[in-house]
């Protein structure tokens, strides 16, 4: 079979370029697969189901021309999700479409790298539903629009390819109205304004986006937000993207110094306790409970044209229990009217 094909699982690579001499081995094969994930590669390493020259090596080794590198991969990602009884919060079914809010740590879909083929919404959205758009493909059945992992709220997901299509093109034309809330550390200096930076993958971690001015290596992304409250070092923001780059909500917030509480890739830090708003410190630290530990952003609101019923939906969530606590903290010890 060829060196980079992965419909099978199996693959055979050899180092042929005295280029790459003294490359790590988990970058060489990222660089010839790049359907895999640097940190599957490792796994793979880890687990004997990468070897060189039929022997185990680790991920920190230096390839060498001649290397024959042997990979057994994990089953494809791309086919049919398998169902699971997994629990969703419907808040609106019929013939075309189905809204729901999603939960927090909560994939929509498997990734790029082939992790996470079970535990997904895709999974869910098979065993709760006989039919679903297939428009996305196998490994995405009804899936229009996605959310980040850890970020809650409103979703909207085809039952047919018609309603698929019609919706698809309302976000490509950016005639869907989304509507997010998100908890910040520190306050905009403006009450207001629109957030026009556009936005590439992060120069060093390919896990993150940053705002990048080269237009070849970047996308226009557009932001409005409001204040809606504001605290001792911190706010209450919402916020209306007029794109739909990656991490776009996070990278602008970060990027006018009011990064999402609890965002670690770009706040730097994964939770929020309560000790951090009382000023009281906790008996135990490290014991504490926190308030939130994932990025306190939420999908509020959608609004968009139901092509079966010829009117427009227009849906909103309330916060989850994690935001609305650490909500109800911010405005017990660090309202701004004591």
């Amino acid at each position: 079979m060829s060196s980079e094909s992965l419909d099978d699982t199996h693959v055979d690579l050899e180092v042929r370029k005295a280029a790459v001499e003294g490359k790590r081995l988990d970058q060489y094969v990222v660089s010839r697969l790049p359907e895999l994930s640097r940190s599957l590669v490792q796994r793979l390493i880890d687990d004997g189901a990468l070897l060189v020259n039929e022997g185990r090596v680790k991920a920190s080794h230096k390839v060498r021309p001649g290397d024959r590198i042997s990979i057994d991969l994990p089953r494809r990602f791309s086919s049919k999700p398998v169902p699971q009884e997994i629990p969703l919060n419907i808040l609106y079914e019929d013939d075309d479409i189905v809204l729901l809010d999603k939960q927090a740590d909560f994939i929509v879909h498997p990734g790029r790298g082939r992790e996470n083929w079970s535990g997904t919404l895709t999974n869910a959205l098979q065993h709760h539903f006989d039919r679903l758009s297939t428009i996305g493909g196998e490994a995405r059945p009804g899936i229009i629009h996605r959310l980040d992992r850890d970020t809650t709220g409103i979703m909207v997901v085809a039952k047919n390819d018609e309603a698929h299509k019609e919706i698809a093109m309302q976000f490509e034309l950016r005639k869907v109205h989304k509507e997010y809330r998100a908890l910040c550390y520190g306050a905009p200096e403006l009450d207001n304004d629109i957030i026009d930076r556009p936005i590439g993958v992060h120069p060093q971690v390919r896990e993150k986006m940053a705002i990048r001015n080269d237009p070849a290596i970047s996308r226009s992304a557009v932001t409005f937000y409001e204040v809606l409250e504001r605290f001792d070092g911190f706010s209450f923001v919402r916020l209306v993207p007029k794109t739909g780059r990656t991490h776009q909500l996070r990278v602008h917030l970060s990027s006018i110094g009011v990064p999402i509480i609890a965002d670690k890739p770009y706040a730097g830090r994964s939770r929020l306790c309560l000790s951090e708003l009382s000023g009281q410190d906790a008996e135990d630290p490290e014991a504490e409970t926190p308030l939130i530990e994932r990025q306190a952003l939420h999908a509020f609101r959608l609004r968009f044209w139901h092509p079966g019923k010829k009117s427009f939906m227009d849906l909103s969530v309330p916060l989850p229990q994690d935001m609305s606590q650490t909500l109800e903290m911010l405005r017990e010890h660090r309202s701004l009217a004591k």
